[in-house]
């Protein structure tokens, strides 16, 4: 460990306090989604993986394995119907036997040939109904797993102008959404999740954070936005956006990701690493504040995965996703905030641009290997994973499942 104690030396002369920074990485906690370990993919083709999990039984010992390795993925996102069960009760039991729980529920309200138009926005009240049911249904799931989060995506929107009234839309949103608000308990959220376009490209519902805002506020304080970090325009400042809504004290959460183009699902920190870690720079910020209503609201954020992986392993990637948010939030921490305050109120641009890309710059890999040794973690969980053979393992008692095409869309 002597890159570590010349790291240490190094981040102690600039008034780094260690300890500090110890205590957050070892409590950071990175939620990985069921739908990640399945075969997924795009609409033009799903390549199967050997060993993909096939139940969410599978998915529950794939994350607990991810979990093992990195030692801050202590839970899995559900999607309901995809991961249905009969009893949420031994489920939840079967996740806590290998040392994770059940986290967020999504429901899915995209993929039956009756939202064709669309569900909370759909032209027919039946279908509208349909919705709302599935979304309360998912309120009961929460209740039996103990989920804290109902994570809310929609595909509703159009594909012509003129094909349906934009107004009468957000009416039956709202709503429905209003509805959902009511029924959940009051320790109990609501993320409320946007994205630009897909599957509809003429309009979206929720296209972007600026509308779920404001559906929030009129909801109420169990509604909150969630980021998809995919889901915006080109050039979209995801990290004034994180900043804002800290601010508001509406960021419920992220659904983290990486795209090249528009909403890629790829490998978060693989396309654009200094987004992802500015965007943890907000968060070290709000968690650092003076303001104890702003510290307080930051520690109930959600940081979850969201993510279609196509033609790579699924526990690699899971991993390999897990360290880079490790990574980011690492150097995020390492920032000399004090420094970067003073030439911020003096004006000096470059200073105050040196000082931030100065810890983006810190090769923090000694500083991760000491806290997974004290985490009791491997010191490189790729290569640990490799090493394990358990996805030989998998793919020898799992087979190759099939996969025709299609992949989560969201």
């Amino acid at each position: 460990m002597a890159g570590y104690a010349r790291l240490a030396e190094q981040l102690e002369a600039q008034g780094i306090n260690l300890q500090e920074v110890h205590r957050a990485l070892k409590a950071q906690e990175i939620e990985t989604p069921s739908w990640g370990y399945g075969n997924s993919g795009t609409r033009f083709k799903t390549f199967p993986w050997p060993g993909a999990a096939r139940s969410i039984f599978e998915k529950i010992d794939d994350a607990a394995m991810v979990h093992r390795l990195t030692g801050i993925a202590p839970s899995i996102a559900l999607h309901i119907p995809w991961d249905q069960v009969d009893d949420y009760a031994g489920l939840k039991s079967y996740a806590q036997e290998r040392g994770i729980r059940l986290g967020a529920i999504n429901p899915n309200v995209f993929q039956d040939d009756d939202y064709r138009l669309g569900s909370l926005g759909n032209p027919d009240p039946e279908v509208r109904r349909r919705a709302l049911e599935r979304l309360l249904e998912c309120i009961e799931i929460m209740r039996q797993t103990g989920s804290r989060d109902l994570s809310l995506w929609f595909a509703d929107g159009s594909n012509y102008p003129g094909q349906d009234d934009f107004r009468r839309r957000k009416h039956t949103f709202l709503e429905a959404l209003e509805v959902v608000h009511r029924a959940l308990p009051d320790s109990r959220r609501m993320l409320v999740e946007y994205k630009l376009f897909e599957p509809a490209f003429y309009h979206s519902d929720l296209p972007d954070w600026g509308v779920a805002y404001a559906f929030c506020l009129k909801l109420g304080p169990k509604a909150q936005v969630l980021v998809d970090m995919g889901h915006h325009a080109h050039g979209t400042n995801v990290e004034q956006i994180t900043a804002f809504l800290l601010d508001e004290g509406r960021l419920g959460g992220f659904h983290f990701n990486n795209r090249k183009y528009a909403d890629d699902d790829l490998i978060v920190g693989s396309v654009n690493p200094l987004e992802l870690f500015c965007v943890y720079h907000e968060i070290v910020k709000a968690e650092r504040a003076t303001d104890p209503v702003l510290t307080a609201h930051t520690r109930e954020v959600a940081y979850m995965l969201d993510q279609s992986h196509a033609i790579e392993s699924k526990l690699g990637a899971m991993v390999l996703s897990v360290l880079n948010c490790q990574s980011a939030y690492a150097k995020a921490l390492l920032v000399d905030h004090t420094t970067l305050a003073r030439q911020q109120a003096e004006g000096d641009v470059l200073g105050a641009h040196a000082t931030l890309m100065a810890a983006f710059e810190i090769d923090v890999r000694p500083l991760l290997e000491h806290v997974r040794e004290q985490l009791g973690t491997p010191l490189d969980p790729l290569k640990a994973l490799a090493e394990s053979g358990y996805e030989a393992k998998v793919a020898e008692e799992r087979g190759v499942a099939d996969a025709a095409g299609g992949g989560y869309p969201g």
